[in-house]
């Protein structure tokens, strides 16, 4: 699976959960403190993800 794609899909899902995080009334502050670290974790799982093995040799 590309980056590209991985990237899309966590920031759809980054999206969602910033979407419900104001519905129940979250202080801003915190909604941005949460949009910055999972963007970091998915930055982090999406290069594991998807990075080419190093050649052996």
């Amino acid at each position: 699976m590309s980056f590209g794609l991985y990237a899309i899909g966590f920031a759809i899902l980054i999206a969602g959960l910033t979407y419900a995080a104001y519905l129940v009334h979250v202080p801003a502050h915190w909604i941005v403190v949460g949009v910055i670290v999972l963007l970091g974790v998915g930055i982090l799982t999406g290069v594991k993800a998807t990075r080419q093995k190093d050649p052996v040799g």
